[in-house]
């Protein structure tokens, strides 16, 4: 299933026209390449996930469009995002400048800097989280998102800035689980198990490693 809401696979899409010739096929290889990269990753094979993205940047480079390219980066560092993964993103932060704006601000959301933040530039599922008035609000708006994967991504930059509520931590690992997304689902799990101790709640905590150790097992 493709998981559109990440910004650079509905802008590729949208690059690919809907009139006229037949797309070129340097823009499906690199649409179909960035899909199954983000599906391995969430699966947790980095390297199948690797190899996939290094041959969606040969396929961007037969265009010499730098700005697609910098779409493409800034997609694969969301996907880690949604698995808590908040590691700096050299491959896109090189190309910054030739980002389009909204590329620009999506890098500045994902980073948690929002102050400043023209969420008008987001895409339209992550303008109510951005705006939020307060923690309350910003985790219903990022529950209301429909796409799996950009609620995780929202999910985790709520958590990233100590926001997330247990609502939204029951949704993360509810939204890996139903989709069979392994990664996040460990990363989630984890810090539901670290909460439920810390907490003193050893049952809840031992549930939580039953389920870690299965969903390890399976690897």
């Amino acid at each position: 299933m493709k998981t559109a809401s990440v910004l650079v696979l509905s802008l590729l899409l949208a690059a690919c026209g809907s009139g006229g010739p037949p797309p070129a096929d340097w823009k499906m290889n690199a649409v179909s390449l960035m899909e199954h990269a983000q599906t391995r990753w969430m699966e947790g094979d980095a390297k199948a996930a690797d190899l996939a993205q290094q041959k969606v940047r040969v396929e961007i480079a037969k265009s010499g469009r730098v700005d697609l390219l910098a779409r493409a980066e800034l997609a694969a560092c969301a996907a880690r995002a949604a698995v808590l993964d908040f590691a700096p993103c050299p491959a896109y932060d090189a190309l910054t400048r030739d980002a389009a704006q909204e590329d620009q601000a999506y890098a500045q959301f994902l980073a948690g800097a929002w102050t400043g933040l023209d969420a008008k530039r987001l895409p339209a599922h992550y303008q109510p989280l951005a705006t939020a008035k307060d923690d309350k609000a910003a985790n219903s708006a990022a529950l209301e998102i429909k796409d799996p994967l950009a609620r995780l991504i929202g999910l985790a930059l709520l958590f990233k800035q100590a926001r997330i509520q247990p609502e939204g931590l029951a949704a993360a690992v509810d939204t890996a689980s139903e989709r069979g997304w392994r990664r996040p689902l460990l990363a989630w799990l984890e810090v539901s198990r670290q909460r439920a101790q810390a907490a003193g709640d050893q049952d809840a905590a031992a549930r939580i490693s039953r389920r870690i150790e299965l969903a390890t097992a399976t690897r």
